[in-house]
């Protein structure tokens, strides 16, 4: 039989015949003297053992490796290692599912609904109120918490008592305080101060151990002169405390 009859009675296409032949993972017959190629049975056993095989899920990689082995232990092995990524995957989407479903269930579902779990358990926690600086906050922390997975969610969990939250609100309040004032407002020092003591040693640490870079004039570009100098004045003191 001729490719496109091999193709047809396996069920592929003559494309992926001819890549097959030219990753080695089935003979390729000998021309004939009119420069077809003739195909028997044989060659459509070997087919159909390859499209199997990747329709279990193999790399054509692997199922090179498998038809190499004659006994069958190299397809135990690559079979086993399959099913244990199988039952990986399978893992990670039912906890995608019981993910989901917990956020359908939430009576306040928002964009930042969709933090990490833990983080979410921290922020129901930490003081928000009508605070716009809160709010601010709580969206910084939603953006951060997409690449630090539960490390920040962790960091954050002291804040969380009841006796931070109510220092955090009542700083959030002061913050709130300097939304319209300048770099040289004399609440600054005493606010930064306040907010280094308040940080957990964790926070402190991690903040300060950012590394170089534009962060801060990020963090600090939707802020008032005031607020952005507290940030900075913040990070200087934690510096200095090591």
């Amino acid at each position: 039989m001729r490719i496109g009859e091999l193709a047809a009675l396996v069920g592929v296409s003559t494309r992926t015949v001819r890549h097959y032949h030219h990753l080695g993972l089935m003979p390729e017959p000998e021309r004939l003297v009119n420069g077809y190629r003739e195909y028997r049975l044989r060659d459509a056993v070997a087919l159909a053992r390859v499209r199997r095989l990747a329709e279990l899920g193999l790399s054509l990689d692997e199922i090179r490796d498998v038809l190499a082995d004659d006994q069958g232990r190299e397809l135990r092995e690559v079979l086993r290692e399959l099913d244990d990524d199988l039952a990986r995957q399978q893992a990670a989407l039912a906890a995608r599912r019981e993910r989901l479903a917990a956020l359908l269930a939430s009576p306040d579902l928002g964009p930042d609904s969709t933090v990490s779990p833990e983080m979410a358990a921290v922020l129901r926690d930490l003081p928000a109120g009508a605070s716009a600086f809160g709010a601010l906050d709580r969206e910084l922390l939603a953006m951060i918490d997409t690449n630090a997975g539960s490390d920040l969610a962790d960091l954050l969990r002291p804040l969380t008592s009841p006796e931070a939250q109510a220092r955090g609100a009542s700083l959030y309040a002061r913050m709130d305080e300097l939304a319209a004032a300048d770099g040289a407002d004399p609440r600054v020092g005493a606010l930064a101060e306040e907010l280094a003591d308040y940080l957990p040693p964790r926070m402190a640490a991690a903040m300060t151990g950012a590394g170089p870079g534009h962060w801060m004039d990020t963090i600090t570009a939707e802020m008032s002169a005031a607020q952005a100098e507290v940030f900075r004045r913040l990070l200087d003191l934690l510096r200095e405390r090591g």
